[in-house]
Order: structure tokens, then sequence, then C-alpha cells
């Protein structure tokens, strides 16, 4: 026996017989407090001996009858494993006809002269040894009745030979004979019944409970349903099973009565008590079994009836009632349940102890579980008497009670769905009437894990990317690591495969990405996932194995085989056509047919070497073609159809050119394609006039009349015959120019800018080709009020068809015109009309060619302008208007001056002085005002107020006074600049730099005239550049801009009355005289001579 052990090691590995230890065992426990026994353990040695020797004579048979070969193993322990096989160690195959029974051996329902052999050889497998003994060969011979030699005829009697010839047969069963039997199984173990029947037809068995049903799940047929297995049998199972075996002939059956017997099990078995001093207690022992197993009980091993007597301790049965114990009350009872088939026995240890309560769980132990969970904080503890336990949370929490707990017997506190204000302290107190404990527990709840944003299913094209994304929400405690799976296996070793914090990229996705991906989120607490699924579609496979039949002259059925969709299903078939006859290597289409259909009938033409090809289609794209069809050669006919597209258009006026569009190969339907060709004069020409051609699409026809019309038709026609009459076309031969102008024009003026123009139609038969419309020349002559030749350029307006008038637009007012009309057909143009004169009357003028200002005074200021450069008619005057800007920004009153038209300049006076003004400049007709011109002007400041200004500029306290200001200024304009980076608007400084005052505007040094004043849109400072040049000239392209940005973008004009449209401060349509406010800042000279 091992040391500190109660193990017996039994080693004959040394020497020594197995068969000296063959017995019963048993093992006894003992201390001061009592003795336990074992289970009876039996100890058997292994035994695998030799078969007996044994003469086998050899098995004659006839062919039809049944046979058994008989195995008989030896008995070995455990029992063998029997299999049946040949000299070469191969199994010998069976079947419904051979098989082998439980018992070993090995039948034959009807033998077949196959069976014939002399090494049927029975093998027994000792697995326990790993040894296998071998039975000697067993020699059979099948004798067919039309083949017993004379020899074994002579050994028989005729009765034998030829009273029973080999003819079917019905069943007859081999085993188990008779026609009951009986069999008992113990409970728990599997049952085995074996029918197996001779019989020729050989026989089909079938299996079937009387009076009740086969076990659902726990039966089986084996061995080709001779055999009926039934698992884990139990009393329920006991009854009739019938074996029917059945062929053409009839059948047979056998019943084989069950009985299921029972060794003991426990009901219930005894357990240990641990008592205090004083209390009361059972033991119980409940067994069942078949037959009902005998209950006994012993004390410490020895029978109860015999140990020491426990006044306390009374038998009652199965069960041991114990009463007041005492401490010299403890002791091991064991419990004995017995019968045939076998027996139980359990130590139950009886404790009387007094013990103050003890917790074994672990101080402040953790647990930590997912919302909406539950929470098992344990309690294990000791103690006799059995304590009683309670729970409170928190410190000085209350007794824990309600339906949110379950209190377990163990000790353990449940919250069947914990919550975040599960969180806490629990504290467990275990008590009796020894004493008290109690222990801490934490419990934290956290946050579920969640897949926010799951992967979603995915249609992708092969070679290109997807990505799977997995974003995820989780306790901030907790620490998730993400799986992804494909198919539920790790994803393929494969650098395409891109994993990244919350997504999966497959890069360049093939046919085998096809499946499932899984994201698979683990904490230490809990775990999620989600899949989807990812189709990798692509173009179809090309079809495949092509086949014509029932070719016919005109027809041909074509039959394919669809290649791989590539999980998009093919939508349409594209079947193309090549005529090798005529143009080899070149395909064209043929029919498309519905992706369901793989089977059409072609319309064939005669005379075409055809070969087919099959295109596949799904929403991706077109499969490569199919491989070619086998060749199909129609025979040669007439040709179907004519040559299309027949004109006839003559290219100079005396020959009528016949095109056509020539047949293509396959429509010449036979060899020797050639066109007949054929004309006569339309309403004149009775006979047609024809000619015959070949490889050509042209025919010209010399000599005709100018322009008639001539009836054509063009026939094809091949070696075996012409095609069809065709239809007649209208040609017409070629055209001459016109003969005649057109007459009658006249012109109707409407307006300065635009005529209408009237002429009679030509007659049709001097066109002399198809009418395609009226020219019409005109140019203008001269200009009425200056009498000056300019160059002529004539204009040219085409009017299509048979039209009689048209519209004559862009004219210039106050012009004289000259026009002539001329008829127009596919040749060219005919004679032109008697130039017709017609003048325009006046418009209003452009605006003057420039305006300047000049020598300014205090007073006074110096206009200077040039005359329109398109007057349009005489000029009648100029009109002028002109308002001040005062250093408030605001517009004063519109003065307006009517100036004669031969004048050139104009001298204002009475002007105020260091003034700004602005001036609107036009010119006018009989008709109205011209576009206008806009300047500014400023005149200069008072001498004496100049001379005093610079006298003060002189003086010290002055110049320490400019020098303060102007540092204040700079700290303004740095806050300014840091404002408007901010974002800010800086008013005073945006009005300093839309407007200076004039005062300080820069001198130019050529005249010493100030410079222009502008002011820019949105009240912006003044861009460079945008001064008046030096002499004052304005363009009228600067005039319009300057006007702009007085209206923000509108063209400044005048009313009828004169006044001006738009507000100076940039607001539209408000009178100018109102003295909206001005753009202008206060000038910083004016402040200083306010102050002086």
């Amino acid at each position: 026996m091992k040391p500190n052990s109660g193990t017996l090691v039994i080693n004959i590995m040394n020497g020594g017989k197995a068969e000296a230890y063959e017995g019963v065992y048993q093992c006894t426990a003992r201390n001061e407090r009592g003795a336990a026994i074992s289970n009876n353990i039996v100890i058997r040695p292994s035994r695998s001996p030799l078969w007996t020797k044994e003469k086998l004579e050899p098995n004659q048979v006839r062919e039809g009858d049944s046979l058994v070969l008989h195995c008989r193993p030896p008995v070995g322990l455990p029992p063998p494993i029997i299999f049946w096989m040949d000299n070469a160690f191969q199994r010998l195959p069976q079947s419904e006809r051979v098989s082998q029974g439980l018992n070993g051996d090995l039948y034959f329902s009807n033998v077949q002269p196959e069976d014939t052999r002399e090494d049927y050889i029975c093998y027994a497998r000792f697995n326990h040894t790993q040894t296998i003994q071998q039975k000697q060969p067993i020699s059979v011979k099948v004798f067919p009745m039309d083949s017993l030699n004379d020899t074994i005829a002579a050994n028989l009697s005729d009765t034998d030979i030829y009273a029973k010839p080999v003819t079917e047969r019905q069943p007859v069963l081999l085993t188990p004979t008779g026609s009951t039997s009986t069999k008992v199984e113990l409970r728990g173990n599997v049952l085995l019944l074996e029918c197996i029947a001779a019989g020729l037809p050989t026989p089909v068995i079938r299996w079937i409970k009387e009076g009740g049903e086969l076990p659902a799940n726990r039966t089986f047929f084996e061995n080709f349903k001779k055999t009926l297995k039934i698992i884990d049998v139990s009393e329920a199972d006991s009854g009739n099973y019938k074996c029917i075996a059945r062929n053409t002939l009839g059948s047979a059956h056998h019943v084989i009565s069950v009985t299921v017997k029972a060794a003991p099990y426990w009901i219930t078995a005894p357990r240990n008590l641990v008592l205090s001093p004083g209390e009361d207690g059972t033991l119980i022992c409940r067994a069942n079994g078949n037959p009902k197993p005998n209950i006994s009980w012993l004390a410490n091993g020895v029978p109860i009836a015999i140990a020491p007597e426990d006044p306390s301790r009374k038998v009652d049965g199965d069960t041991i009632i114990f009463s007041h114990v005492q401490e010299r009350s403890s002791s091991v009872y064991q419990c004995n349940a017995s019968n045939e088939y076998g027996y139980l026995l359990a130590n139950a240890f009886v404790n009387v102890l007094a013990e103050p309560p003890r917790i074994l769980t672990p101080p402040n132990k953790l647990y930590q579980v997912i919302t909406d969970n539950p929470a098992l904080l344990d309690c294990a503890y000791f103690g006799s008497p059995k304590p009683e336990i309670e729970w409170f949370k928190g410190v000085k929490g209350s007794i824990l009670r309600g339906n949110e707990y379950i209190f377990h017997d163990n000790g353990t506190l449940e919250i069947p769905v914990a919550q975040k204000d599960s969180t806490g302290t629990y504290t467990c107190v275990a008590r009796n009437e020894l004493g008290k404990i109690q222990n801490e527990v934490q419990l934290e709840v956290k946050d579920p894990t969640m897949i926010i944003k799951q992967p979603e299913y995915k249609v992708i094209q092969r070679y290109s990317h997807v990505s799977f994304e997995c974003i995820i929400k989780h306790d901030s405690t907790l620490l998730p690591t993400v799986i992804w799976l494909k198919d539920n296996n790790e994803l393929p070793d494969d650098e395409r495969f891109l994993v990244g914090k919350d997504n999966l990229t497959i890069m360049n996705v093939t046919d085998k990405d096809d499946g499932t991906y899984t994201c698979i989120v683990n904490t230490t607490l809990d775990s999620v996932s989600a899949s989807a699924v990812l189709t990798v579609v692509a173009r179809p496979n090309p079809p495949f194995d092509l086949e014509l039949t029932g070719q016919l002259e005109r027809s041909v059925e074509l039959s394919w085989v669809p290649g791989d969709e590539n999980n998009s299903p093919i939508t349409t078939f594209v079947i193309e056509y090549e005529d090798g006859l005529h143009e080899p290597g070149v395909w064209h289409l043929q029919t498309e047919v519905p992706g369901t259909q793989t089977t059409v009938q072609l319309k064939l033409s005669p005379y075409v070497n055809y070969s087919f090809r099959v295109i596949a289609v799904n929403e991706i794209g077109r499969s490569q073609p199919s491989e070619p069809s086998e060749q199909y050669l129609t025979k040669s006919a007439n040709p179907d159809e004519n040559p299309s597209n027949v004109q006839g258009i003559g290219s100079v006026p005396d020959n009528l050119v016949i095109t056509w569009e020539s047949l293509k190969g396959f429509q010449s339907n036979g060899p020797g394609l050639q066109y007949k060709v054929s004309w006569r004069q339309k309403d004149f020409d009775d006979e047609w006039t024809s000619v015959i051609v070949a490889n050509v699409s042209k025919y010209i026809v010399s000599g005709t009349p100018t322009f008639v019309p001539y009836e054509i038709k063009v026939q094809a026609l091949n070696d075996l015959g012409y095609a069809p009459e065709p239809s007649e076309v209208i040609g017409h031969s070629g055209e001459d120019l016109p003969m005649v102008a057109p007459g009658n024009v006249q012109v109707h003026v409407i307006n300065s800018t635009l005529a209408k123009v009237h002429w009679d139609p030509v007659p049709l038969k001097t066109v002399r080709g198809h009418l395609q419309g009226y020219k019409v020349y005109y140019w203008k002559v001269q200009s009425l009020p200056r009498r000056s030749r300019r160059h002529i350029e004539k204009k040219i307006l085409t009017f299509r068809g048979n039209k009689t008038f048209g519209m004559l637009p862009g004219l210039e007012p106050y012009s004289s015109y000259k026009l002539n009309v001329r008829v127009v057909n596919g040749k060219g143009e005919g004679p032109a009309s008697p130039d017709k004169v017609f003048k325009t009357p006046e418009g209003v003028p452009s605006s003057p060619s420039f305006l300047k200002i000049t020598n300014p005074t205090l007073d006074s200021l110096t206009l200077e302008w040039g005359s329109p450069t398109h007057p349009n008619g005489v000029l009648t005057s100029y009109i002028l208007k002109f308002q001040p800007i005062n250093n408030t920004h605001e517009l004063g009153p519109l003065i307006e001056i009517r100036i004669p038209a031969n004048e050139s300049s104009l001298i204002l006076k009475n002007l105020n002085y260091s003034t700004r003004y602005k001036f609107y400049f036009n010119a006018q007709t009989s008709v109205g005002s011209g576009s206008q011109i806009t300047e500014e002007a400023v005149t200069i400041m008072d001498e004496a107020m100049a001379s005093r200004q610079v006298d003060i500029a002189t003086q010290g306290w002055f110049i320490g006074l400019m020098c303060a200001v102007a540092l204040l200024i700079l700290i303004l304009l740095i806050v300014c600049f840091i404002r408007r980076n901010k974002g800010g608007k800086y008013p005073v400084k945006e009005k300093e730099d839309a407007h200076a005052d004039p005062e300080i505007q820069p001198m130019k040094e050529d005249d010493g005239t100030f410079g222009e004043y502008s002011d820019a849109e949105d009240h912006k400072p003044l861009k460079k550049g945008s001064r008046t040049p030096s002499d004052r000239t304005v363009k009228k392209e600067d005039s319009d801009d300057s006007l702009v940005d007085y209206g923000e973008g509108v063209n400044g004009q005048f009313n009828e009355d004169g006044s001006f449209i738009g507000q100076y401060s940039g607001k539209k349509e408000k009178e100018p005289a109102e003295g909206n406010e001005s753009s202008e800042a206060p000038s910083p000279v004016n402040a200083m001579n306010s102050f002086v």
C-alpha cells in the first residue's frame, strides 16, 4: 500500500502470477470518529486461450441452400471480438445475404457459386492481452445443379439430387430457432436482439414491438436490420419484440420476450450529517431495483445489529432516526442495498460538533457583473449548529429582503437582475448560539459591451476592396478584444486581410473570400458578436459545349451550357455569328435571349458559312465569348432583297447619278452578285433603260435635260436569279443656276434699327433646281449727317424655302441703305434684283466721347468734351447736371444746364471753394437723350486760410500737438487692424478709407490739380490706380465704371426730368438731390481748420 494513502498497488511485473491475486477486495478507513468502507473490488486475470484442435470437413452445398459457418471461439476474459477474414487478411464482404451473427457465426441466407473458397477464417481478438487467435480455415464449395459431377451424384440419392431442384423458397429463421424465445437485460445496458433468416430471394427483416412502439431516439438497426439495438434500456422497454423475415414467397416471424431487470440504484443515498449536541436528525437510504433490493445498515463497518448501542439511534428499515445526540454519537454509517444483480454501498458520516460560525469566503472578494445579468455573491460558511445567514448592503444598511434577492441554502446571495445602483459593499453575517461572524464582499456592475455599428451585407465585385465596420461601445474599465472570423473559423493567413481598430478590410477580393464574417468582442465579463455576409460577384464565365442541331436551309437550333454566373444571375445570352465565306474573323450580332434560356432557333441566310458563339451577360458585365461552334454552310438561293437607299441626283446640268447601298456579302444569297440599274424620264418615257453592273454602287447617266424627274430602280441578281421586283424612287438630273431675279422688292422701315423686306417669288421653272430659299444682300450707303464715304460692307441674310419676306435687324439709325434679293437652288444663286434704297430715322446718340475738367479755381471749373462717336441723328443740345458733395457725405441740390450742340467747352462759375462736385453729362437729338458719362472735381481752398495754416504749421506748440495727434491716430489704426483681423468692424476707419477729404488729396505734379474722388463698392478704400489721369480726360468705360461704383453695380442714368437714378451712397432708385450720406470721411485738415 502506498505510504500516506489508501491505494493498494499489486505489481506482477517482477514476477508472480495474476491468478494469485484473484479475489474480492474492500478498503476500510478508520479514525477516532469511526470507520468507512469501500465497495467490493473484484480482481480477475484476463485470459486469451487458444482454439481447441478440431478436424473441419469441407462444406459442399447446392446453389441456393442456406449455410452456417460456426466460429465457436474459446472463452476468454473479457470476451473476444470476432471477425472473419481470408488468408490475405482481408475482411470477408457482408451483405443482406451473408452476415455475421452476435455469437460470431457466419450465416448465408442462400449460397451462390461465388461463395466457393477455401479460406473462411474466424479470428478472435482479445483486446486486454492484445492477442488475436485464429481458427483453422473452413472450405466451402457450391455446386450449381446443372454441373454436379457423377462422383457427387453417386454419393447422393436420386431424391437428394433431382427431387429438390434449385427453386425460390420462403423464409426460414436460422437464429433464433423456434417461434418464441426470452431475453433478460439489465437496466441501463444495451439490448441487442437478432434475427437471421434463410430464403431465396434473400429475406428482408423488419422489427415491431407488440402493443407498443419502438422507443424513439434510442432504437438503432445494425447488420442490415438483422440486429435491433436499444440503448439505455429501462423497465418500460420490457415486452414482446417480433422480427418478421419476408420475401416474395412468404414470411416467417419470431417473438422475443424481453424482461428488463435492474441492479440496485439509488433513489436517496444517505448524506453526511453535522449535528450539534441535543439536536435530532435522520439518515435515509432508499434504493430501487428488480427484484427490489434489501436494505441493511452498518456502523463503522460492523452490522448495526452487533455494533455498540447508542441510545440516540433508532433503525427503521431504510431510515436511521437520531434524537438528542451527544458528542459520543459521532460515527460512520454504511447503507447496503443489494439484489441478485448487484449491490450499492454508501458511507454517511454523522458528526456531532459544537462549533461557532466560520465564513470560508475570502474577505473583500471582488465580484464583477454586467448590467441586467445575475450577480452571485458567495458566503461559504461552517458551524454547528448550522448558522443562520443574513445579508446587508453598505456599512449601516438594513437587512436585505424582498423579491429582488434570492437567498440560497449555501449562503450565496443572488441578485437576479443587477443594475448600476447594485454596485457597492455587501456584508454577510453568520450566527448560531455559539457566536457570530461577518464578511464583506464588493460588487461592481459594469456597462454591457455593445456593437453600435454592425458589419453590413456586402455585394462586391471581384478584385475590388471591401470593408466591414464593427464599432463598439464598452465600459471604460473593461479592456475589449476584437476577433474576426470567417465562416466561424480564423481569418485566412493572407496579407490581403487588414484588421483595423474598428474594421476589417479585404483587398483584391477573390471568389474564395465569399462567406460570413463575424466580429466578436470579448471582455473578461461578456462577449457580443455580429455577422455579415460577403457575396463576391463577377462577370459570368463563358458558356461552353455549343451544339448545332436540326440543320435546315434557313434555320438551325443552337444549344449551350451556361458557365458559372459568379453570384450574379445571368440576365441575357448574346448570340453572335461569323461568316467565314464573306467576312472571316468579323463577328456580328445574331440575336439575344433571356438568361433562363439555353437553346434558340436561329434564322439563317443562304450562301453563308456560319459559326456561332455565345456571350453571357449579368449585372456586372459580359463574359468572354464561348468557343465557336462548328461551321454550317447554307445553300445558295436567289437574293431576298434589293439594294437600299437608292437615289438619283445630277452632278452637272446634263447628267443623272444613280447611287445605292450595296448588299452585304451574306445578303447576296449566292455567287455572282450583280445589280440591274433601270431609269426612265417621268411622264415622258414609257420604256425603261437598263444596265447590269457589278462591284459598284453608282451609275452615271449622261446627256439628260437639266433638272427633270426620273423614275429609278435597282434590282439585285446572282447566278441563281433575280431578287423580287424593286420599288421605284424619283430622282432629278443635274441643276443649273436660276434664270431670273425676284421682282417687286419692297422695304418697310419699322424703326431706326429694324426694317422688313418683301418680294415676289420667281416661277419654279426658272429656278432650274431645288428651291433652297432667298438671300437678301444689304449694305450701308453713307451716314446722312456726315456725307462721308466708307468702305462698303455687305451683309447677307438667308431665308429658307419659298418665303417672300424677311426682317433686317441691327440697322444703324439715321442712315441710308441699299439691298437686293436673289433666289438660291442647289447649284447656286440667281441674278440679283435691282438695288432698293431705304433710310432709317433718327435715334438717341451715344455718350460724349470724353469729358475732362481743368483749371480749378476758388469758385470755377472748366469743362471740355467731345461729340458722340455715334450721334444717330442731328444733335440738338448737351445736358449737364452737377451737385456738390459736402463734408458730411451728403449730396447737395442737383443743378441742370442745357448747352448748345455746337459748344465743346464750358466754364462753371460761382462755385464754392474747396468743394467736391459730381458731374453728369450727355447729348440729345430730337428723339431723346443718349447715355451719360460722369466726372468729379474739387475747387481749390482760400489762399489766406492756406497761408494762415502755413504760419501755424511753423509753430513749435502746433508741431508737438500734431505729433501727439499722429501718435493717437497710429494707436487707433493698430487697434482697428487687430479688431478687423478678429472679424469686427471699425466704422470710423471704414468711412475714412471710403472717402478721404478732398482737401488732403495728393497734388498732381503736372497740372497741380487734385486727384480723382472715387467711392469704391461696399465703402472699401480706393484701389491703387483708380485716380483720374492727369489730363482729367474720362473715357466712356471709365465714366461708366465710376457711375457703377456709386450705384453698387447698377448703371447710373438720368430720369426724363434730368434727375439721377440711384443715390450717391450706393442704394438704388433714390433721388441724388435728397442729400443722402456720402462715403467721404471727415478731412483731418477741415478738422484742423475748425480747431483754429
